[in-house]
């Protein structure tokens, strides 16, 4: 059966097999009509206007202006019966664009590549969006018809072979999606209901209508599309992105009415579903249960941290890096989780944050590049590999879950740029200025390469020729030996950070993490130093130089190098 939520239409008729028919209007604003067999495309004319693509439309074969196709999730067989799900705590995340991750850019070509992320250690990948977006490619944030699947990566069979292929390989899948704004071309929920608020959310697009007249429904549209994933798919968990831009003064807010809902969906499935939220508000309700307060998320990204080890590890100290500049501000990180817990913020020019007193780590999920962080940069450049060294070292030995970019794990070269594929003239012709207005005070000289351009696209596709450099292929193996110390080492998978314990000397540039029987000590300075731990027997177990020696209570370091020793 066709049906679609138009509550303000006088008249609403669907367009199938060349013909055009009247539906008919039911309880709520539905409207309905005898459907039609899996493969048919249809359309939808409210009240003259149109054809529109089905609100909810499963699959967008022609791209966002075209007509939807029905599409049967019953008719795929899957192969992962035997899944039961993994859970968020002492895992790794891998975070990827289906569209640079590979040459061909689909879901196909990434699933290849599984025995690699195998021999990693990564737990979980995180997909950034699928939904169709305008054009070829894009990051995936400009998306629309937040049901379906770009057919540039595969289509929904694409995406249900890639997931199938990660549980089979014992992976869990956690896909980004977007509920905070709709891409600018494409986006026809308007034409149906009042999917939106009609102001201007955030920089990106106009605000969902979360809260005011008719938004009942539109959660619903939202809650539906989440279950949808976890349900269909067989996704293991969501990155729910910005949601600091979800305007919602409801007295249950959107995520928390999610939460309960995945919840519900887990226990009915019988395997852990995670949420994690991207939030710069360093709010520890974000991730308080629900029945204590919070608002049920799992996990939520944590920039303070990213930040801490970027400053600390590259000596960059523009924008919002400058608060980060003192190594006592890696050291509150790693011991409290956010730095900004209502202290005052040079870039917001106002105090931020509060306390995540009691908070264990592994819902923080951190990371030292993203694909913001490299791609919000205007030449889109990756840290060095030897910066990595010490970066992956603090990170993969932290008390937080870790997340890591595709190529990172070798030192990738390659860029990851802002690129896009816009038809519209307009939004073509502006794409470029647009991002430089937006980064205005992040204290770059912006010279980036065109985001229209196809070559931007391309030279953001990673080179696994790379993998094959000695250079290369040692730091793979850094990154190999400290996943697999992590999972074996029960001090580095012990989640509490009052358990942490941290010293620094700001004028020897060098500081100590102590896990348990473990001490990491990273040396960020130009000379070698020692550095006394304690008395009695010193086992090195990783160190990212052949130089390190420990030796009568002291270990050596070479400059710039970090070394996991046991006490």
């Amino acid at each position: 059966m066709f049906e679609v939520w138009a509550p303000e239409a006088e008249r609403v008729e669907v367009e199938s097999g060349g013909a055009r028919r009247d539906m008919r209007a039911g309880a709520g604003g539905w409207w309905h009509a005898a459907g039609a067999e899996h493969g048919a495309d249809y359309a939808f004319h409210v009240d003259g206007e149109g054809p529109f693509p089905d609100p909810r439309t499963r699959r967008q074969p022609y791209g966002v202006e075209g007509p939807s196709r029905v599409y049967d999730h019953d008719r795929f067989t899957w192969g992962d019966q035997e899944w039961r799900g993994r859970d968020l705590r002492g895992s790794v995340i891998y975070e990827l664009h289906v569209g640079t991750f590979t040459p061909e850019g689909t879901f196909a070509a990434a699933a290849e590549r599984l025995r690699h992320l195998v021999d990693l250690g990564a737990d979980f990948v995180e997909l950034m969006p699928v939904a169709p977006v305008p054009g070829r490619r894009n990051w995936g944030y400009d998306g629309v018809d937040l049901y379906a699947v770009n057919e540039e990566y595969g289509g929904p069979d694409g995406l249900k072979d890639f997931v199938d292929a990660c549980h089979r390989a014992g992976i869990g899948v956690i896909l980004d999606v977007v509920y905070n704004h709709l891409g600018p071309s494409g986006n026809y929920l308007a034409k149906f209901g009042p999917y939106l608020h009609g102001f201007k959310g955030s920089y990106w697009g106009d605000a969902i209508n979360l809260d005011g007249p008719g938004s009942d429904e539109v959660r619903r549209y939202f809650i539906g599309n989440a279950l949808q994933w976890l349900r269909d798919y067989h996704i293991d968990g969501l990155r729910l992105d910005a949601v600091h831009a979800l305007h919602d003064r409801r007295a249950v807010h959107f995520l928390e009415e999610l939460s309960g809902e995945v919840e519900a969906l887990s226990t009915n499935l019988g395997r852990p579903l995670t949420l994690i939220a991207e939030s710069d508000l360093n709010d520890p309700r974000m991730v308080t249960s629900r029945e204590a307060g919070g608002l049920g998320m799992h996990a939520a990204w944590n920039d303070d941290v990213h930040h801490a080890i970027h400053s600390a590890v590259t000596g960059e100290r523009h924008a919002y890096y400058a608060d980060f500049a003192p190594l006592s501000a890696l050291a509150k990180v790693l011991t409290s989780g956010y730095f900004h817990d209502g202290s005052y913020s040079s870039f917001r020019g106002r105090s931020h944050g509060r306390p995540a007193n009691g908070v264990p780590g592994y819902r923080f999920v951190c990371c030292v590049q993203n694909h913001d962080q490299i791609g919000n940069r205007p030449l889109g450049d990756r840290m060095e590999p030897e910066q990595l060294w010490i970066a992956a070292g603090l990170l993969l030995t932290s008390p937080f879950t870790p997340m890591l970019f595709m190529g990172e794990e070798w030192g990738a070269g390659t860029p990851f740029y802002f690129f896009t594929d816009h038809y519209d003239p307009v939004l073509a012709g502006g794409e470029a200025e647009r991002r430089r207005r937006e980064f205005e005070g992040f204290g770059y000289d912006w010279k980036a390469p065109d985001p229209q351009e196809e070559s931007t696209f391309l030279r953001s596709k990673l080179d696994w020729s790379e993998i094959f450099d000695d250079g290369s292929m040692s730091l793979l193996g850094w990154y190999r030996d400290l996943i697999a110390l992590r999972k074996t080492h029960p001090d580095l998978a012990d989640p509490r950070l009052d358990r942490v314990r941290v010293r620094f000397d700001e004028q020897r540039h060098y500081l100590v993490m102590e896990r348990g029987s473990l001490r990491v000590v990273a040396n960020f300075g130009a000379f070698p130093i020692p550095v006394r731990l304690s008395p009695g027997a010193k086992r090195v177990l990783l160190a990212s130089d052949e130089a390190v020696r420990a030796m009568d209570g002291d270990l050596y370091l070479p400059a710039q190098s970090l070394a996991i020793a046991q006490v």
